[in-house]
């Protein structure tokens, strides 16, 4: 792409236009470009994947200049900035976050932050998703993000990418010297321990339920996303738009290609 203080950026999240996150990532953007323009969730949409919104109308809010809230999804959002308010001249970088908690893993396939890098990668834009990692009861130390984003921004830019190809960057959830370093990580695996479903019932008498976080970190034996935020390193992880597992296709090709 061409030089970062000439580039258009939009910044986007799932975690609403109101976020802390976006916040930050607005004044990270602002670090590299005055061209930056936000337009995110008017809610939160953590867990929508990557989901469009298709029976429902959507609605544009134009909260001031380049600042804008869409009625939908993170993808909505990307969909709409890149082509219908910023279509005379669309976007050269997307930067995604700052999301509250770490999308690792699994994760990132029901991630809205991930998600808003995908929809930017397929729209030919170069997209960054960063997430803040927490832990339970302590304060989501934010500042990390601020303080080491720039830097991993510039260099994951000065590096280079493929078209399919987005970056997912986690930072730990610790103080920001306390950070050990980056490390390129492979999208790790957790230990499953089933899904916790907490049953409650409202004050009229109704049950409803809540999905809980009945997982277990496993012990990767490698260097992923888990490993290296588990050791306080910042995590950066080249994820795949292609699905295809290739060495399964090759195997296959001879068995089921061609049966009938």
């Amino acid at each position: 792409m061409a030089a970062i203080s000439a580039a258009r950026i939009l910044v986007s999240n799932d975690d609403g236009i109101n976020a802390p996150g976006l916040e930050v990532l607005e004044r990270i953007a602002r670090q590299f470009s005055d061209d930056v323009w936000v337009v995110a969730p008017e809610e939160e949409q953590s867990g929508s994947g990557h989901s469009l919104t298709l029976s429902r109308v959507l609605r544009l809010r134009e909260l001031s200049e380049k600042r804008w809230a869409v009625s939908g999804t993170p993808t909505d959002c990307v969909m709409m900035a890149v082509n219908k308010i910023m279509q005379d001249n669309k976007p050269t970088l997307i930067l995604s976050g700052v999301n509250r908690g770490g999308n690792m893993a699994e994760d990132v396939t029901y991630s809205g932050t991930v998600s808003v890098a995908m929809e930017g990668q397929l729209a030919g834009v170069p997209s960054i998703a960063l997430s803040q990692c927490t832990r339970p009861d302590t304060r989501t130390k934010w500042e990390t993000a601020e303080k080491h984003a720039p830097e991993v921004i510039r260099r994951l830019l000065e590096s280079g990418w493929p078209e399919n190809v987005l970056m997912n960057v986690n930072f730990p959830a610790v103080a920001p010297e306390e950070v050990k370093g980056v490390k390129v990580t492979e999208q790790g695996l957790r230990e499953l321990t089933g899904t916790n479903i907490d049953e409650r019932v409202d004050p009229r008498g109704f049950t409803y339920y809540w999905f809980g976080l009945g997982r277990e970190v496993g012990v990767p034996g490698h260097e992923t996303d888990l490993k290296a935020i588990r050791e306080s390193y910042i995590s950066v992880t080249p994820l795949h738009l292609d699905l295809t597992h290739h060495e399964t296709r090759r195997t296959m090709l001879g068995i089921v290609d061609g049966a009938l």
